[in-house]
């Protein structure tokens, strides 16, 4: 079956891979066509069109021995993708894209197919796209992670951690205060870290559509922590259309209020982990050598920062 289907690789994808990913990178580029031939072969699967990539894996269009229409998914094992499968199998469907089959020595999987040439970012009704993206959201945070997912209380103590020798890379003091009071946020909150099992990655681009339902969720990299540690990627995405607006403050709230209230979260709280998932994006792009933030997460960041506290009583 193989033999007569070459499996293409596309060059973008091998040289971004390798360059990003050193000598086991290159490895596993130059392996991955006799991989997927040979899942081609193990789970009886024909392809069924060209190949697609997105910055850590290989997508397969195939059917199944019965007809049915699937996805290979080929990527390289790590601690980012590590819990995608069993996450995969808590959601079971519900909002997010069926998992068929997995080999866990490689981290193959086959997913059911989905649209890929209709992600939720080519909607052209923003306030529709929030919509849509928020419920999909509320339906994967309603579910309680179980034992054995990363924890968000892990993860924000390593980034407390890498505060002090982090922050002072950034060039504007401005920026350094922002970002050690995104810090002071998390510390007030890591106590009650939650324990519901995110997504981590809920843009528009991993949402497509699909048959079984008009939207569902793809690509989970799966932890247990607070519903709003998961806001931050819908917040960012599609930000020309909050510039567009010309009033970058009024649309962020705009957002942020529509997610809230769709996923049921107190704002307050939701504000703090959001302000986390700042901090993390600041930590990752100093450790990438930049010494200013993204203009973007400033906005949010000061825009939230800037709302006043709900008063008691």
């Amino acid at each position: 079956m193989s033999a007569s289907h070459p499996i293409d690789v596309p060059d973008a994808f091998a040289a971004s891979y390798s360059d990003n990913g050193g000598a086991s990178a290159r490895a596993w580029i130059a392996a991955l066509p006799g991989l997927a031939r040979d899942f081609l072969d193990r789970w009886s699967l024909r392809p069924d069109g060209p190949s697609a990539h997105g910055m850590a894996s290989l997508v397969l269009p195939v059917t199944r021995a019965d007809g049915t229409p699937a996805v290979l998914k080929l990527q390289e094992a790590t601690e980012e993708n590590i819990d995608a499968v069993p996450g995969l199998r808590v959601w079971n469907g519900d909002g997010v894209v069926h998992l068929l089959d997995h080999d866990p020595d490689t981290g193959t999987m086959l997913l059911e197919r989905l649209d890929a040439t209709r992600p939720l970012s080519a909607l052209a009704d923003e306030t529709a796209a929030v919509q849509i993206l928020a419920e999909l959201l509320a339906r994967l945070v309603a579910v309680p992670a179980p034992p054995g997912f990363r924890q968000l209380a892990d993860i924000a103590a390593a980034m407390l951690d890498e505060v002090p020798g982090s922050v002072p890379r950034l060039r504007d003091p401005v920026e350094r205060r922002l970002v050690r009071t995104c810090a002071s946020a998390v510390a007030e909150l890591i106590g009650e870290p939650g324990d519901r099992l995110l997504h981590w990655d809920l843009h528009y681009d991993n949402v497509l559509a699909a048959e079984r339902e008009p939207w569902l969720a793809i690509d989970p990299e799966p932890l247990a922590g607070d519903p709003g540690f998961d806001l931050m990627p819908a917040m960012h995405n599609r930000w020309d259309e909050i510039v567009a607006t010309g009033d970058v403050p009024r649309a962020v709230l705009r957002r942020f209020d529509r997610l809230t209230e769709v996923l049921g979260l107190d704002r307050q709280r939701a504000i703090g982990w959001t302000l986390g998932r700042v901090l993390q994006n600041a930590l990752w792009d100093i450790e990438d050598g930049r010494t200013a933030l993204e203009p973007a997460q400033v906005a949010i960041a000061t825009t939230l920062l800037a709302r006043p506290r709900p008063t008691a009583g």
